[in-house]
């Protein structure tokens, strides 16, 4: 019977080592058919375009020394920087929020900042003159659903958050918009070239470095996922005193969630 034991406990622990192995490998087969559709997208843009993938450069001002930029497209009218997002659930989030939710409770870095810094990153790349033409755009799988400011999905707004499936049509609207606006092209072909190629020639290949900067990340998540957050709001994040906790965690209304007094009324 002990033996029985034994064998019935290493198969579990087997079944829940490749049930695991197996939710890992579909976290990453969802987030590559993101990056797919992208992909796909990009590659079926105007010939006069120009773009990059998985872009690594230099910047001092990241943790790691490095911005890794999913996606630049180099249009006549604008230079868009695309952040890609694989989650799924609930996104609540607003333009100055530090902090944004999925489904309320897992935090992530508000996406249109983190943008922001590879924005900032590429500007080191490219003559100053191109800096006002960069379009922030942040794009989520169709797995989520939005509840964000509704500034973020207007077409006028230079930091847009999209569905993956939607970033032709923006691209397309957003592109059309600044034609009115600035009646010709702001970057001519030898514009495009030019900055096409001094990020090419920024962009880090070297498998190591890489590798250390994904490393970097994943080593800091770990951290910021142990930091003690039961004193602040699930929604905005707003640290909260000691009785408004007590108060929330007592009040059956709340369901064990902290909320700060602006958000309990909403509720």
């Amino acid at each position: 019977m002990f033996l029985n034991f034994l064998f019935k406990n290493k198969q579990n622990k087997v079944r829940n080592g490749e049930i695991q192995i197996n939710n890992e490998r579909i976290a990453v087969r969802k987030g590559e058919l993101g990056e797919y559709k992208i992909d796909i997208q990009i590659s079926q843009m105007p010939k006069e375009y120009r773009y990059i993938s998985d872009l690594l450069i230099k910047n001092s001002k990241s943790s790691t020394g490095y911005s890794q930029i999913d996606h630049v497209i180099i249009t006549p009218y604008g230079l868009c920087v695309i952040e890609t997002k694989n989650y799924q659930g609930i996104i609540y989030g607003g333009r100055d929020r530090k902090v944004w939710l999925i489904n309320g409770k897992t935090k992530m870095m508000n996406p249109l900042m983190q943008n922001h810094g590879h924005i900032q990153a590429l500007k080191n790349f490219i003559d100053v003159k191109y800096h006002q033409f960069f379009i922030s755009i942040v794009s989520f799988t169709k797995r989520c659903t939005f509840k964000i400011e509704e500034e973020l999905r207007q077409i006028n707004s230079n930091q847009l958050v999209i569905y993956d499936v939607e970033l032709t049509q923006f691209i397309n609207r957003k592109i059309a918009v600044l034609k009115l606006q600035f009646n010709k092209p702001v970057l001519m072909k030898d514009d495009i070239e030019i900055i096409y190629n001094s990020l090419l020639n920024s962009n880090i290949l070297d498998k190591s470095i890489r590798k250390q900067h994904v490393d970097s990340i994943q080593a800091k998540k770990i951290n910021d996922d142990k930091t003690d957050s039961k004193n602040v709001c699930v929604i905005c994040q707003k640290p909260v005193s000691e009785k408004v906790k007590s108060y929330c965690l007592s009040n059956k209304k709340f369901k064990g969630k902290i909320y700060c007094f602006e958000h309990q009324k909403t509720l």
